[in-house]
């Protein structure tokens, strides 16, 4: 008890380096990755040693420990060096842009959020690794000063409704061919052809 008693009293040494504006976008999700990043580059009997408040990363040992703080503020020193080029993960790009991660894949996966390659990395205390796409920071902050997210969402939006409207007609040709009446029109009319239910199901009349 006395020992830790000692421990918390005893002087600190301290440097603090505040992390750009284009490397954390405005995000604290991104500012905490980029702490975790210079973390991971520590010694691991040294990694609580930094933290980070606000935007600025915060490293803190006893002065009997100075040849470890000198040691661990070069490499943190080291490590900030084109900070600005870290690739943006997943739960960074979503805090980045506000968007949520359904989103995050469909964009991905239609090309309009353009992967910058992927990653693995292994979960602490798991022998599970998991796999993920990461982006270019730079494509991120273009996107995010566009304010093209929101035309986005209106289109998939649109695209939403047409697809319900396509799904509800495709219903309604299927109980038609299925009871033999006519095709009903866009009017609610029915068309009085013979196999028309087929020929639109085929996607002939798009």
């Amino acid at each position: 008890m006395k020992r830790a008693a000692k421990s918390a009293d005893e002087a600190k040494l301290t440097r603090e380096w505040a992390l750009p504006s284009g490397a954390t976008l405005g995000s604290s999700v991104r500012a905490r990755g980029i702490m975790l990043e210079m973390r991971a580059r520590l010694p691991l009997k040294l990694r609580k040693a930094l933290d980070i408040r606000g935007s600025e990363l915060l490293l803190r040992l006893p002065e009997s420990e100075a040849a470890a703080f000198r040691d661990a503020a070069a490499l943190v020193s080291a490590g900030l060096v084109g900070i600005e080029s870290l690739p943006v993960i997943p739960r960074e790009i979503e805090d980045i842009l506000d968007i949520k991660t359904t989103e995050r894949h469909r964009w991905l996966k239609d090309g309009r959020l353009p992967s910058a390659g992927i990653r693995t990395v292994k979960l602490r205390g798991r022998a599970r690794k998991i796999t993920f796409h990461v982006f270019d920071p730079r494509m991120v902050e273009d996107l995010l000063d566009s304010g093209v997210i929101d035309d986005w969402r209106e289109q998939d939006a649109e695209t939403a409704r047409e697809n319900r409207q396509r799904a509800a007609w495709q219903r309604k040709l299927a109980r038609a061919e299925k009871t033999g009446q006519g095709v009903p029109d866009g009017d609610g009319e029915r068309v009085e052809l013979v196999d028309w239910a087929a020929f639109e199901r085929e996607g002939l009349l798009r």
